[in-house]
């Protein structure tokens, strides 16, 4: 059965994790404000400066790094085209911000995944039984999420994110293309 959950309530599906919770993102570009906001910084050349941590240390940040020391293994992947689009730069420059909260991260060419069997969404998985997904209009935009406890669904998921995670180089090792 799936239902509707509104975005705070993420918190809470990541604050109930026990052991591991898997992160497979697979778009290009997510909505951004070209306009204003970090998107739009770092287009204008602002970066974060690693040693200055008030700077970028966002609540986030810290619901990971609390994760991570409940003994939670958090790891994200991200499955991306190369050449990579501007928006994949953006967020490969901000990514050393997650791996310092604790997160493992790992990137794989799209063309690297062509024979792994993917769900149609991005999505988080809670402990292999609770899957988040995340919905996106055309142009990035969020549309929600809704989430599923669903045995075939955690299955293809944790299928899906541990070939991904497989074949996907570290980020302090992956070179942006």
């Amino acid at each position: 059965m799936q239902s509707n959950v509104p975005p705070q309530a993420f918190a809470d599906l990541l604050s109930g994790a026990t052991r591991t919770a898997l992160h497979l993102e697979m778009r290009d570009v997510y909505a951004v404000d070209y306009e204003s906001g970090p998107f739009a910084d770092w287009r204008q050349g602002f970066r974060h400066n690693p040693a200055d941590r008030d700077s970028w240390w966002r609540p986030w940040l810290d619901l990971v790094e609390e994760t991570v020391a409940r003994g939670v293994t958090v790891r994200r992947a991200r499955i991306v085209s190369e050449p990579v689009s501007e928006y994949t730069r953006f967020l490969y420059d901000g990514t050393f911000t997650n791996v310092a909260a604790g997160e493992q991260v790992r990137w794989l060419p799209r063309r690297q995944a062509s024979d792994i069997a993917l769900p149609g969404n991005d999505f988080w998985l809670f402990d292999e039984q609770v899957v988040r997904w995340n919905h996106f209009s055309g142009e990035g935009a969020s549309q929600g999420g809704a989430v599923t406890k669903d045995p075939a669904a955690a299955k293809l998921c944790s299928d899906a994110f541990e070939a991904v995670w497989e074949r996907a180089v570290p980020h302090d090792q992956y070179e942006i293309h």
